[in-house]
C-alpha cells in the first residue's frame, strides 16, 4: 500500500514486465502487515462468529480491488489510485484520494512506533532511561525514542527501488510469526485450552474496523496491476493473495484466541511468554519487519510537501522536513500508546474509506452511463457503500471514545 506514491508515468512504464509470481509476492507483502497482530484481539472482543465476518470483509475488499482494475481498464492514462480519483471527479477527486491516502500512511507510521515501543518493553527489562543525567523517562518512552532515532536516517534516503526485497522480507516475517505463535501453544506449554464466547454484539464495530485494517492494501493495487506483464491475470493474482492472507490471519486469530481467550491483548506478541525462544523470535520479527516499512510511509508525504513548498532540490531543507515528520509521529505515538484502538480508528476512518468506499464510489461515477447501472451488481456495490459508511461512522466514534477514555 506504500509504493504507489513513488511512481510516475516513466517509472511505471519501466516496470511493466513483472512476472505473475513476483506480483503475488508484491500483493502478499502489501496485505501482510501489523494487522496480523490484532486479529486475535478482534476475535476476542466479539467471539467465534467473528470469523464469518472476517471472511465477508475479505470478500468485499477483494471485490473492491477488482473494481479498481475495471476503473483502470476504462482509461489507459490511469496509472495510480490518485488517477482513478481524478478520472471520476477531476482535480477535487484526485486531491481527496491523495489526502485520505497520506493521512492513512501517517497514522500507520505512528502505529509502527507504538508497536515497536510495546514489543521492546516486552523483550527487555529496562525500567528507567537516564538521558545524559538531565532527566529520567520510563521504559516505553525510551524505546519509542530509540526506534525513532534508528528509523530517522532511513527517511533521508530518496532511492526506494527495493520493492522485491521488501516484499520477500515482509512475507517471510509474517510466516515466521505464524509459526512462532503456533509453536508457543504446542511446544512451549501455553496450550489451546480457552473456549471463548460465541458472539458478543458490544464489540462489533471495533472488530469490523480491525478486520478492514487487515486488508488495507488498495493504494498499492493499481501500481501492481500496471506493473504486470500479463494484466489479464490480475484477478487470479488477487484471489491467491486474499486467500493466503485470510488463511494466515485466521490461523493466528484462532490460535491466539484458543491460547489466551478474552485476555488476549491488542498485540498477540504481548501475551507470549518472554522466557521462551519462540516468543523471543516472534517479538524480534515484529520489531525488525516494521522498521523496513517506516521510511516507505513517511517519504511519500515528505515528497509532496517538498514539491508544495518548492524545496525538492534543497537537501538541507529536505532533511529538516523529513526529520520534523519523524518527530511529529514520535510525539503522537508517545501520547497515544493504544495500538488496538489506534488500529481500529485507522481501519474504521481511513482504510474503510480507501479500501471500501472510494473504489465503489469511483466505479459508479466512471460507469454511470453503463447499461447495467440499475442492475444487480450495482445494488451490491451500493450495499457495500452502506456497509463501509457504517464502519466508518460507528468504528470511528467508538475507537475515538476508547482512545480519549484511555488517555
Amino acid at each position: 500500500m506504500f509504493f504507489d506514491h513513488f511512481s510516475n508515468s516513466s517509472s511505471i512504464q519501466s516496470m511493466e514486465d513483472v512476472t505473475f509470481l513476483r506480483t503475488v509476492f508484491n500483493g502478499l507483502n502489501t496485505l501482510t502487515g501489523v494487522g496480523i497482530l490484532s486479529v486475535p484481539y478482534a476475535l476476542a472482543v466479539r467471539g467465534w462468529l467473528t470469523l464469518i465476518l472476517f471472511i465477508v470483509v475479505a470478500v468485499i475488499c477483494f471485490y473492491t480491488a477488482i473494481l479498481l482494475k475495471r476503473c483502470m481498464d476504462s482509461n489507459s492514462s490511469v496509472k495510480t489510485y490518485r488517477d482513478i480519483g481524478g478520472l471520476a471527479f477531476g482535480l477535487k477527486g484526485k486531491i481527496c484520494v491523495a489526502s485520505f491516502m497520506y493521512l492513512e500512511l501517517y497514522l500507520i507510521a505512528i502505529e509502527i512506533l507504538v508497536l515497536e515501543g510495546d514489543n521492546l518493553v516486552k523483550l527487555f527489562s529496562v525500567k528507567r532511561w537516564d538521558l545524559f543525567g538531565l532527566m529520567k523517562i520510563n521504559d516505553r518512552v525510551g524505546f519509542v525514542l530509540l526506534v525513532a532515532f534508528i528509523v530517522l536516517p532511513t527517511t533521508w534516503m530518496r532511492n526506494m527501488s527495493v520493492l522485491s526485497c521488501v516484499s520477500f522480507c515482509g512475507i517471510l516475517s509474517s510466516l515466521i510469526l505464524v509459526v512462532c505463535i503456533i509453536w508457543s501453544g504446542v511446544g512451549d506449554g501455553v496450550g489451546f485450552n480457552e473456549k471463548g464466547t460465541l458472539f458478543d454484539w458490544s464489540g462489533l464495530p471495533t472488530s469490523l474496523s480491525l478486520f478492514v485494517f487487515c486488508y488495507g492494501g488498495h493504494a498499492m493495487f493499481p501500481l501492481i496491476y500496471t506493473s504486470m506483464h500479463d494484466k489479464s491475470q490480475f484477478s487470479k493474482m488477487m484471489g491467491i493473495c486474499f486467500a493466503l492472507v485470510t488463511l494466515c490471519f485466521s490461523t493466528v486469530a484462532i490460535a491466539g484466541y484458543m491460547m489466551f481467550g478474552p485476555n488476549v491483548k491488542s498485540q498477540i506478541t504481548l501475551n507470549l511468554p518472554t522466557e521462551k525462544i519462540s516468543s523471543k523470535i516472534a517479538i524480534c520479527t515484529t520489531i525488525i519487519s516494521p522498521l523496513t516499512k517506516y521510511a516507505l510511509l513517511i517519504t511519500p508525504i515528505a515528497c509532496d510537501l517538498e514539491k508544495m513548498f518548492g524545496v525538492s532540490q534543497n537537501m538541507i531543507i529536505s532533511l529538516l522536513l523529513r526529520t520534523l515528520l519523524v518527530i511529529s509521529t514520535t510525539i503522537v505515538a508517545l501520547f497515544l500508546p493504544f495500538f488496538g484502538y489506534l488500529s481500529a480508528l485507522t481501519g474504521s476512518f481511513l482504510v474503510s474509506t480507501v479500501s471500501v468506499l472510494m473504489p465503489c464510489i469511483c466505479y459508479l461515477k466512471i460507469f454511470k452511463d453503463s447499461k447495467n447501472k440499475f442492475g444487480f451488481e450495482n445494488l451490491i456495490i451500493i450495499a457495500i457503500i452502506v456497509f463501509g459508511v457504517c464502519i466508518a461512522i460507528m468504528g470511528t466514534y467508538i475507537s475515538s471514545k476508547q482512545i480519549i477514555t484511555s488517555v
